[in-house]
């Protein structure tokens, strides 16, 4: 190659360089200013928790001094520790229930052939719709006659029967698994039981864990349902509620209001750091198959 050809060969990879630069970095700065933005909120709490009483909600940003008062408080004025017990069990048997009970239905709906099966996914289509204030009334009659309002029973029960999201988020990631799998398993003599357990859920794990989180952090963070089933008892308050009554008879008091809250942010935020990668996995090889 002569040296008129390097130099222009030189010259026409430049620009290109240059615009890879000037991409990455404006990615990376549209990111940075995200991620500062989301995190502000969290750090403002934060701060905030570290105050005295004098300080919180005055102009001073950081906390002088420093102190972890707030947080012995939270567990000595308040029933914390109930309140988590009761958001743990309220979180963790809602989302092994909806498991059991999605799972199969999703597999119905995926890979079995039915008169109906159009229709039936359609109505669960319809019940993701549907507002939960829209059926609460007839709903809470029912649980009343029986006799478990009080309870987080009600709460936790009717996920025995499935639910709609999931069922749907579970059947279009059952329907990005190749259906040669299945059929070398009945093949082997395997039932559909047998390529449930054995095929489908051991590919589908990231899919199944991306269902479970999103079950999981929404019973945790629930408000409407304990309200509306446990607001006569105080034994049964998961922290959601626990934290706004609280924050209602101690609005004045900042400080500790705000060292609940991070203690309340805790678990969820442990739980997504480790299942991150699980989670964004099922998310993304989520199919459009209909």
């Amino acid at each position: 190659m002569t040296a008129v050809g390097t130099r222009s060969a030189l010259r026409s990879t430049r620009p290109r360089h240059f615009g890879r630069v000037l991409n990455w970095i404006g990615q990376h700065v549209v990111l940075s200013g995200l991620a500062v933005l989301f995190l502000a909120p969290v750090v403002f709490v934060f701060l905030t928790s570290m105050m005295t009483s004098n300080q919180t909600l005055t102009a001073t940003i950081w906390p002088d001094p420093w102190t972890w008062d707030n947080y012995v408080r939270a567990f000595t004025q308040v029933p914390l520790v109930r309140w988590f017990a009761n958001s743990a069990t309220y979180a963790v048997l809602a989302t092994a229930f909806m498991l059991a009970s999605s799972i199969p239905a999703a597999y119905v709906l995926a890979r079995i052939r039915f008169r109906g099966a159009n229709i039936l996914f359609t109505a669960i289509i319809i019940a993701m719709l549907l507002p939960p204030q829209v059926t609460a009334v007839p709903i809470y009659v029912m649980w009343s006659k029986l006799g478990m309002t009080g309870t987080l029973l009600p709460l936790i029960l009717p996920n025995l029967l499935g639910d709609a999201f999931s069922i749907f988020l579970l059947r279009q990631f059952f329907l990005t698994i190749p259906s040669e799998y299945a059929d070398a398993a009945r093949i082997d003599g395997n039932g559909e039981w047998g390529v449930l357990a054995r095929v489908i859920i051991p590919m589908a794990k990231p899919g199944i864990a991306a269902t479970a989180i999103f079950m999981f952090f929404n019973s945790w963070n629930d408000y409407y349902g304990p309200l509306l089933y446990t607001s006569e008892n105080e034994q049964w308050w998961p922290v959601a509620i626990g934290l706004a009554s609280f924050r209602s008879s101690h609005g004045g008091d900042w400080g500790i209001t705000m060292a609940i809250t991070m203690l309340v942010m805790v678990p969820v935020v442990i739980i997504f750091f480790f299942a991150q990668r699980t989670f964004v996995e099922g998310i993304a090889l989520t199919g459009v198959k209909g």
